[in-house]
């Protein structure tokens, strides 16, 4: 054993005696992985199974080693709990061990701080007038103001009081609207400056996939320096990424823009943006109107519809003849005129780029019309080739989840991040990459892979329950017999259930049948609503030992609910993409246009990691018991099925529902025993 690689071993037993853990086989083998990579400087991925304390396992090394580490999350939960949580309980026993201070810091993009300048200067702005128009958010205005006011407030939104999304618009900027602290009259007080200094000085930044996205895109830097980066929730990467860099144009904000100009620059070029952006929004409304009359229209598109490519040439001329005037006007010198000008023409220079993308979506892009918010997006089909370019060729890259493998395979998730699989890229990819490897510093193909597996015992702490005489699910959502089963299931099980669903529909019918059927037991059903927010739904669940939580997508991930609350997790169906949603159908397409399977390549992989996610949650720690009941059919009567199955934890697997309910009966009494 090399002496970084002991210096590990003794750090990493330092850090979990101080948050009261225990070392394990999985931990232990991951942070030596993790040290080599570093060390070496190649790329890993590596999947970590649930309760494996995967965030020590690269914390440490990365501390150890005295790199530069970015940490880039998918959620906001992790993000807390590694900057409130972790490195905070391991801070003082690591600086006792290596003998050295240890900082940390978070960071977040310019739009999640309080804006200083333009909150001072109220008055002149348009959004803060409109806010200040409607009376009721006028005391959310005053609180936002008093707390950043005052002493040793971040001016992170996440810290601020909770204020209606008008009012914190109102006071916060964009990225491309922000004129830099070095210009802006509040430059020496603004939040985001300090919060990027602090993180330009700090051993470990975490951040979120979505600012790492952007500067990979864009490659212009946003965050820190860093000599690693480490992804965790990798399996959600990919699809962060292409939100991220989705474009999106509604009337409101083209409406916003010219509000803006007309403010700070009233004149003829202004009004003219103004009636460009009245006539985009009659156009944009009539088109929603027309696609609300006939559904069939809806769905993705392969060019701008020709009733909108006028109104929105008109808008891009319009921005176009401002931005020239702003370029010309060199005579202001008052630095909040400039910083309101530098507002402008950051919204006017968004408008701009997604009017010119818009106009010529080409086929590597998706081009697609939302009529219900009547937004107009387009996205890029892939985005594996400038994540290989961008980022696997610069730093080292640790790629961690608890779900990365798709029957027991790690190609799926390479390929969309980017990585190089040996022998298994095209003769045509080989000979980019070998032109590419000669001028970077990193090879793509330089990975290392390993799965550490889960110091849990699922076969003997699990049961997954795969009933097979169920009727298949249809578009209506879960059939009459589903329905019927999962009431039966929560009976069972006293309540003490996450059921997981892949629609909203879903959702909304499962709560009409359990609200019938479960009266008479007083089981407190939680049901998620659309815009609901995750963390309140979770805490409530969580409290309410005999409680049941229903929702949707946004719950099957990230839900860390151990103990008696949650002994049985119920999922509607397989959640393999809608066949209406754009990205993924156009990507599927294209496989089945290149000789491969949209299925195999795309669908069943997105389905399987998402089960993988949705059944982890059920167990949590290793006292967890119980039943993971997943209630379609196809996953024991069609081929693939044997794919999910591989793909999730390793459950004793039964298709009988008496079985199922005892032990769930059973399980319901031990809680009330001990409870009593």
């Amino acid at each position: 054993m090399s002496e970084y690689s002991k210096k590990v071993r003794s750090a990493l037993d330092a850090a979990v005696s101080a948050i009261g853990g225990q070392p394990r086989d999985g931990q232990i083998e991951m942070a030596e992985a993790v040290a080599n990579a570093l060390s070496d400087r190649h790329h890993l991925l590596v999947q970590a199974g649930t309760g494996t304390g995967k965030s020590l396992a690269y914390l440490v090394p990365a501390l150890v080693h005295g790199k530069k580490v970015l940490v880039a999350t998918a959620t906001l939960a992790l993000q807390r709990q590694l900057i409130e949580r972790d490195l905070p309980k391991i801070k003082g026993a690591l600086e006792k061990e290596l003998n050295r201070d240890i900082s940390f810091a978070i960071y977040k993009g310019v739009g999640n701080y309080v804006c200083l300048q333009k909150m001072n200067n109220a008055p002149d702005d348009p959004e803060t007038q409109a806010v200040l128009e409607i009376s009721s958010l006028e005391s959310d205005a005053k609180r936002l103001r008093a707390w950043a006011q005052s002493a040793g407030a971040s001016g992170d939104r996440d810290d601020a009081p909770d204020v209606d999304r008008r009012v914190w618009a109102a006071n916060s900027v964009s990225g491309r609207e922000c004129m830099g602290a070095d210009d802006c009259p509040s430059g020496s007080k603004c939040f985001a400056a300090l919060a990027k200094a602090k993180a330009q000085t700090a051993d470990i930044v975490v951040t979120n996939h979505t600012l790492l996205a952007i500067e990979i895109v864009d490659s212009h830097p946003i965050l820190p320096e860093r000599d690693a980066i480490i992804l965790d929730e990798a399996h959600e990467f990919m699809d962060r990424t292409t939100q991220a860099v989705t474009e999106e144009l509604t009337a409101a904000r083209v409406s916003r823009a010219a509000n803006m100009a007309r403010k700070h620059m009233p004149g003829k070029a202004t009004d003219a943006f103004a009636k460009a952006a009245e006539k985009f929004a009659a156009a944009i409304n009539d088109y929603a109107d027309d696609l609300k009359a006939d559904p069939a229209k809806a769905g993705r598109l392969d060019k701008l519809p020709s009733q909108l490519e006028a109104p929105l040439r008109a808008v891009k001329e319009a921005v176009t003849s401002i931005n020239a005037l702003i370029a010309a006007d060199a005579e202001i010198i008052d630095p909040n005129t400039m910083a309101e000008r530098a507002r402008v023409k950051g919204a006017l220079n968004e408008i701009n780029q997604t009017c010119t993308k818009l106009l010529k979506p080409g086929h590597t892009h998706v081009l697609w019309f939302e009529p219900t918010y009547s937004t107009l997006y387009l996205a890029p089909l892939a985005v594996s080739d400038v994540l290989r370019g961008n980022l696997l060729t610069q730093t080292p890259v640790i790629a961690t989840s608890a779900t990365l493998t798709v029957g027991k395979s790690f190609d799926a998730i390479a390929k969309n991040i980017g990585f190089v699989i040996a022998g298994k890229n095209d003769e045509e990819n080989e000979e980019e990459e070998s032109e590419e490897d000669e001028k970077a510093m990193m090879d793509p193909a330089n990975l290392q892979i390993l799965d550490v597996g889960s110091p849990f015992d699922f076969a003997n702490q699990g049961m997954l329950y795969l009933p097979k005489d169920l009727p298949e699910p249809g578009r209506d959502g879960p059939s009459k017999e589903a329905l019927t089963e999962l009431g039966e299931l929560i009976e069972a099980a006293g309540g003490r259930t996450l059921a997981l669903f892949s629609s909203w529909r879903g959702v909304e019918m499962a709560d009409e049948h359990l609200r019938n059927v479960l009266a008479e037991l007083k089981i407190p059903i939680i049901t998620q609503r659309r815009g609901d927010a995750v963390g309140p739904l979770v805490d409530k669940f969580a409290k309410d030992e005999r409680s049941i939580l229903l929702g949707t997508i946004s719950l099957w991930q990230g839900i860390d609910v151990p103990g008696p609350a949650c002994t049985l997790v119920a999922i509607d169906r397989i959640p393999f993409p809608r066949p209406d949603e754009p990205v993924l159908s156009a990507r599927a397409a294209e496989a089945d246009a290149a000789g491969g399977s949209g299925f195999m390549q795309i669908s069943l992989p997105r389905a399987a990691l998402l089960l993988a996610q949705g059944t982890g949650r059920l167990i949590r720690s290793l006292d967890d018991r119980g039943v993971v009941a997943i209630l379609d059919s196809r996953i024991v009567n069609k081929r693939y099925g044997s794919i999910l199955l591989n793909s999730m934890p390793p459950f004793w697997r039964t298709n009988d529902g008496e079985v199922i309910k005892e032990a769930l009966r059973r399980l319901d009494a031990q809680y009330l025993e001990k409870k009593d």
